[in-house]
C-alpha cells in the first residue's frame, strides 16, 4: 500500500474531475425525478452525448461547439423518453433501459462505421486557472486549477440547488413531483414542467457525457461510460434527490473511481481486482446504507392522468 498518494493533492484532484460527469448526471436526475418522472437511461444519454460530443468538436474544431451539440441530442433523446412516460403514459423504466441500450448501439454503429480509426486532432475542453486560489498551498491544486466543465458544474450545482428550493418555478416542480392532482388543481401545468425537467435531464447527462470525451479523456472510445450513468443515480438516491447530496455522494463515488488510476494499491492481481471494482462496490454500499431513509417524490415513476 502506497498511502502517499492520501497526501498528494493531485489525488483529491483528481476526485473533482472524476465526480464532475457523474454530479452532472445526477443533476439531471434530480431535475427529472423531483418533477415525478423516472429517467433510469442516464448512461445511454451519457453515452450520446460523449458521442456526438467528440464527433461534432472534431468535425468543427472547436469543443465548445461539441459540447453544445452534447446537450442538444441529449435533451433530443431524453425528449423522447418524455413522450413515452409524460404524453403516452408508458412504462418509464422500460423506456429508460431502451435509451441505454439505443446510447449503446447507436454510438458503436457511428463510431465503427464512420470514425473507425478514432478521432484525430480533437479539439480538449481547457482548464481554468483562478488567480489567488490556485496559489493556496493544498487548496489551490485541487479547486484552483481544473477543466472549465468542474466550474460549470459546481455552478450548475448552485443554480440548481436555488431553483430547486428558494424559487416559484422550484416550488412547482416540486409540487408536481409529490401531488400533481394538487398543482393542476392550482393551475401548475404538469405536462410541461416534466417535460420541461426531462428535457434537462438529458441535456445535464449529455453535458456530462460530452465532459468525458472533451475534458476527462480528449477520446472516445466505445462504451466508454462504463456504468458511470448508473453510478450517477445511485449518487441521486445516496443524495435524497438534492443537487448538494449529489454533489456529496458523487464525490464519494469519485473517490472510489479516483483509487482506480492512482498507485494507492499495486501489490498483487487480488489487491488489482478490488480496486477495479471499488467504485462499483462502494456504490452498492451506499446505496444499501441510505436507500431505506432516502424517500423518492411521492408520483415519481407514476404516469400523470388529469381524468383518474
Amino acid at each position: 500500500m502506497d498511502w502517499s498518494v492520501l497526501a498528494n493533492s493531485d489525488f483529491y484532484a483528481g476526485i473533482l474531475r472524476t465526480a464532475t460527469p457523474l454530479t452532472l448526471a445526477a443533476l439531471g436526475g434530480v431535475m427529472t425525478e423531483r418533477s415525478g418522472v423516472t429517467n433510469i437511461g442516464l448512461e445511454g444519454l451519457m453515452l450520446i452525448g460523449a458521442f456526438f460530443g467528440a464527433w461534432i468538436s472534431a468535425s468543427v474544431g472547436n469543443p465548445w461547439v461539441g459540447v453544445m451539440g452534447a446537450m442538444f441530442f441529449g435533451g433530443l433523446i431524453a425528449l423522447i423518453h418524455g413522450v413515452v412516460s409524460i404524453g403516452l403514459r408508458g412504462n418509464q423504466i422500460i423506456s429508460g433501459v431502451a435509451i441505454n441500450l439505443f446510447g449503446t448501439g447507436i454510438t458503436g454503429y457511428l463510431y465503427e462505421t464512420y470514425v473507425s480509426n478514432g478521432f484525430t486532432n480533437l479539439p480538449s475542453i481547457p482548464n481554468l486557472k483562478i488567480p489567488g486560489l490556485s496559489a493556496i498551498p493544498g487548496v489551490g491544486p485541487v479547486i484552483g486549477v481544473q477543466n472549465s466543465i468542474v466550474y460549470i458544474m459546481l455552478a450548475l450545482v448552485a443554480i440548481t440547488h436555488l431553483v430547486l428550493f428558494h424559487t416559484t418555478l422550484g416550488l412547482r416542480i416540486r409540487a408536481v413531483g409529490e401531488q400533481p392532482r394538487a398543482a393542476d388543481t392550482v393551475g401548475v401545468n404538469v405536462y410541461a414542467l416534466r417535460y420541461l425537467c426531462v428535457t434537462i435531464s438529458g441535456m445535464l447527462a449529455g453535458l456530462g457525457g460530452a465532459y468525458l470525451s472533451l475534458g476527462l479523456i480528449s477520446n472516445f472510445s466505445i462504451n466508454m461510460t462504463s456504468g458511470k450513468g448508473f453510478i450517477a443515480l445511485a449518487a441521486m438516491i445516496v443524495g435524497k434527490w438534492t443537487p448538494l447530496g449529489a454533489l456529496t455522494a458523487s464525490l464519494l463515488f469519485g473517490f472510489g473511481l479516483q483509487i482506480q488510476t492512482s498507485q494507492l494499491v499495486n501489490v498483487s492481481s487480488f489487491a488489482s481486482n478490488m480496486v477495479t471494482i471499488a467504485p462499483y462496490l462502494i456504490t452498492l454500499i451506499a446505496v444499501a446504507g441510505f436507500i431505506g431513509r432516502a424517500t423518492a417524490p411521492a408520483a415519481d415513476g407514476v404516469p400523470y392522468d388529469p381524468t383518474h
